[in-house]
């Protein structure tokens, strides 16, 4: 089967009701981003930090994927679709679909403050103060902060320059380093990406755009590469 390599951002989360930092009265004005996603801001309140997450994750329980997610786990029947997810949600695999890579960790999961290959379900959605991985030091979010190295940058471009197909949904291509992913594709890959906002694409490949909301879009994009009316 071809393969198809999703690259999804907040905007097909936001169609589930999941919050961004980026969206106008959205969380940018409750928190200052650095005090809860920098070690820096840990460094200085653990505390806010955690209670941040713990909302989040607590947010998170009640959304439920959209027709965006449930689309591409159909498009699985046709093609080998893999899931490269700026997200930290876990609506992709709540959906179903098989093969998905989170570059910036996982919000439903803890990892130990000392090492960070200690990585750990969280059951519920609150991470607690008394918690400790198996060395005994506190856990913190299995998120990837500004300042922090994204590891999954180089498995990501593995499975990126593999694809027939690459599927923008809800990012922008120019927030680094994800954005750069796109240089990957193979020559002949076709790229789409579905956005309804002007995105201004500066790389060297050719990109069909679809400016369209999530859901909307991959029903678009669905007809267009199957040849039939999306099912749902």
């Amino acid at each position: 089967m071809e393969k198809l390599v999703v690259l999804s951002g907040a905007g097909i989360s936001a169609e589930s009701g999941i919050k961004t930092f980026r969206d106008m009265g959205g969380l940018w004005e409750e928190y200052d981003i650095m005090e809860v996603a920098s070690p820096e801001g840990w460094a200085r309140n653990s505390e806010l930090v955690q209670k941040f997450y713990n909302d989040r994750r607590k947010q998170l329980l009640d959304c439920k994927p959209n027709r965006a997610h449930l689309l591409l786990v159909e498009l699985e029947k046709f093609y080998d679709v893999e899931v490269v997810t700026q997200n930290v949600d876990d609506l992709h695999e709540r959906a179903g679909s098989s093969k998905v890579l989170h570059l910036h960790g996982e919000l439903r999961k803890a990892q130990s403050t000392h090492d960070p290959s200690l990585v750990y379900d969280i059951d519920g959605w609150e991470i607690k103060k008394s918690d400790r991985c198996e060395k005994g030091y506190p856990l913190r979010p299995n998120v990837v902060w500004f300042g922090e190295p994204v590891y999954a940058m180089e498995p990501a471009m593995d499975i990126v320059s593999k694809s027939g197909i690459l599927v923008v949904i809800g990012t922008s291509l120019n927030v680094y380093p994800a954005a750069s992913l796109v240089d990957f594709v193979p020559d002949n890959c076709l790229v789409y990406l579905i956005d309804p906002n002007e995105v201004m694409y500066y790389g060297r490949k050719k990109v069909n755009f679809v400016k369209e909301k999530a859901g909307k879009g991959t029903g678009i994009l669905f007809e267009q590469l199957i040849g039939q009316k999306p099912p749902f």
